[in-house]
């Protein structure tokens, strides 16, 4: 692949019944463009959990996933109240997540950490009040 070609998609806040879909067609594409099966478990599994944060923790917001030849860039950019401490939000376990997000099965704790394990690398920028843009990259 000589060019990059990017993928965006629209995440709706507090809508369990779209949550995942997005990571859904990052699949599809991917397989369409012929990517290794682990790389595309590992960008998908990513996909998912951010998508999934951003609907139990933001108001929504979107992904956008770049397929390049060295990497698989996936951007997301929440509108969501952001978040306070990111360390301590790394810890697996620990979550904001509501009660009744819980009784959903939802909520464990392991949504950022699991990014961040299946990723090469992971940076998070947020602002209180403002949001969260989350860059995990994908080696190929």
């Amino acid at each position: 692949m000589s060019e990059s070609l990017t993928f965006h998609y629209e995440v709706d806040g507090d809508n369990f019944t779209s949550a995942g879909q997005a990571s859904v067609k990052v699949k599809k594409h991917l397989r369409e463009l012929g990517l290794d099966a682990e790389t595309i478990r590992r960008v998908s599994i990513a996909m998912y959990e951010g998508e999934i944060n951003m609907v139990i923790h933001a108001s929504g917001g979107f992904a956008d996933v770049t397929v390049d030849d060295k990497c698989v860039t996936i951007v997301l950019t929440d509108r969501g109240p952001g978040i306070a401490d990111v360390e301590q939000a790394m810890q697996e376990g620990f979550s904001t997540a509501r009660d009744n997000i819980r009784s959903l099965g939802f909520g464990a704790g392991m949504g950022l950490p699991n990014m961040k394990r299946y990723t090469d690398s992971m940076e998070i920028n947020s602002v209180v009040g403002e949001g969260t843009v989350i860059t995990m990259k994908v080696n190929l």
